[in-house]
């Protein structure tokens, strides 16, 4: 029998939110959508099929908030506003290539494992 989880397992995470919203649908799709530069509002709704743009908004701004991406409006006719990763934000990009490493080595697996539950 194992033992009891400790009531305290998270007590260092005093905070009850989230560091980064990192768990969420588009949060890593758009780190690596800026990993290779600035990218416009309209560029990042290409790939990111089945984003709103009311969803896209939202989660930009919230990378803003949290430190892991710039917004730079440019006073141009017609207005110009670019997104880019923070030096945060590039963090992520190796731990994120490590997590679609495994993913891809183990998709047959995990395949397996949901097709035995259905």
């Amino acid at each position: 029998m194992t033992r009891p989880l400790d009531p305290d397992l998270f007590a260092a995470c005093a905070d009850t939110r989230p560091l980064i919203r990192i768990g969420d649908k588009w949060t890593t799709k758009l780190v690596v959508c800026l990993r290779d530069g600035p990218r416009r509002f309209g560029e990042l709704l290409r790939p990111l099929r089945g984003i709103t743009p009311k969803v896209l908004t939202e989660s930009l701004r919230a990378m803003e908030r949290d430190g892991l991406i710039t917004r730079t409006a440019y006073a141009e006719n017609p207005p110009r506003v670019e997104y880019a990763l923070t030096p945060l934000g590039r963090t992520l990009l190796e731990p994120l290539a490590a997590i679609c490493a495994w993913s891809a080595a183990h998709q047959p697996a995990l395949n397996e494992a949901r097709a035995a539950v259905s």
